[in-house]
């Protein structure tokens, strides 16, 4: 038996219900593409417009403080430091300071100035309030007994000290408040040499020159120059531990000049020093203050005082007995003789009668 074919169904009628559907699914399809093509040209827009605006009030950020009319008040709200800085420009300029050996001498300033300047150690008082004024050009020696307190001086000056009281000037330069630009105007010679003996002459010059912050090249320089001028450019090449002692003191007065200094201050630089080597000093050095430098030395050489220095200044128990030229201390006398009485005469030789017999 054969069963026929159901028929088709027949299309459902629409609905409210299904038209209700039909939109709903429109509405959820619709907005897809509609989000998605939104989402890109905001931002595309967006970011150009940013731009554009940022550019725009760029302009107007910094057209204000261009026509502002603060900033030529703000000048004048500063002007008032600008006389401060002129007081600071009549401050002595230390780096112009330096000698310049083809020049004339230079009296104006004085070289060094001392007031009132005390040291002591423990008790003793070794500087007491000594008063010194060297002129700038001047060979000055400083004359006394051992133990007067030369050396003790000559480091205070020098800034190996420091005084208790008093103060110092170099060139204008007050030693106390500015230490180190009174520093750069001098240059040093010890009395107790204590240097880097295992460098060849060469290497010690070259430390001193570069230390002083000279280039290279000008070290160099006036090495050769200066080791021509003290006969030393043999023994450049040596250890200063193989030097005698004639040649240390001109090695390190070499390295005490190579700065071109201002001031020279120099303890015993003849001592231990054998006549030749002497004469290569002094010449160096009376060429050095023809053309503007300043010698200050200790020595116990009264005839080479007499001699070279210009002026003098005698020491005794840490205080100056006599200062000036060599012709006012030493009136009628010689300056050894002066420097006796001024000392305290010879000493009592009674009580050594002994001495004029002889034990066998």
């Amino acid at each position: 038996m054969t069963i026929p074919p159901k028929p088709p169904l027949p299309a459902a009628p629409e609905t409210p219900q299904s038209q209700v559907v039909e939109a709903a699914h429109k509405v959820i399809q619709e907005p897809e593409p509609e989000v998605v093509a939104a989402e890109p040209e905001p931002e595309v827009v967006a970011e150009p417009e940013v731009v554009n605006d940022l550019a725009v009030v760029a302009p107007e950020v910094v057209e204000p403080p261009a026509s502002a009319p603060e900033e030529p008040v703000e000048p004048s709200a500063s002007a008032p430091e600008e006389p401060a800085a002129v007081a600071d420009s009549d401050a002595p300029d230390p780096f112009a300071a330096s000698v310049v050996l083809d020049g004339a001498p230079e009296t104006a300033t004085a070289a060094l100035t001392l007031r009132g300047v005390t040291k002591a150690f423990g008790d003793t008082r070794a500087v007491d309030g000594v008063d010194l004024t060297v002129p700038a050009g001047t060979f000055y020696g400083l004359v006394g007994p051992n133990g007067a307190g030369k050396t003790t001086t000559l480091s205070l000056i020098a800034g190996l000290l420091r005084p208790d009281r008093g103060s110092i000037q170099v060139a204008g330069v007050d030693a106390g408040a500015h230490p180190t630009q009174a520093k750069r105007l001098m240059g040093v010679l010890p009395d107790r040499l204590r240097t880097f003996d295992r460098l060849t002459g060469r290497q010690l010059l070259y430390y001193y020159g570069v230390l002083r912050g000279l280039p290279s090249a000008t070290v160099e320089s006036r090495i050769a120059d200066l080791a021509r001028a003290f006969d030393l450019t043999d023994a450049l090449g040596r250890t200063v531990a193989d030097y005698s002692a004639g040649m240390l003191k001109k090695v390190m007065l070499a390295g005490a000049l190579i700065h071109s200094p201002r001031l020279l201050v120099l303890d015993e630089p003849f001592e231990a020093v054998d006549p030749v080597s002497s004469a290569v000093i002094l010449d160096i050095l009376s060429a050095y203050v023809a053309h503007g430098g300043t010698v200050i030395l200790s020595s116990h050489g009264m005839e080479f005082v007499e001699r070279v220095c210009s002026r003098v200044a005698v020491m005794v128990a840490g205080q100056v007995l006599a200062e000036g030229t060599v012709d006012e201390v030493r009136g009628e006398l010689t300056l050894e003789q002066r420097f006796i009485e001024l000392a305290g005469g010879l000493s009592d030789v009674e009580g050594l009668e002994w001495l004029h017999t002889f034990s066998d």
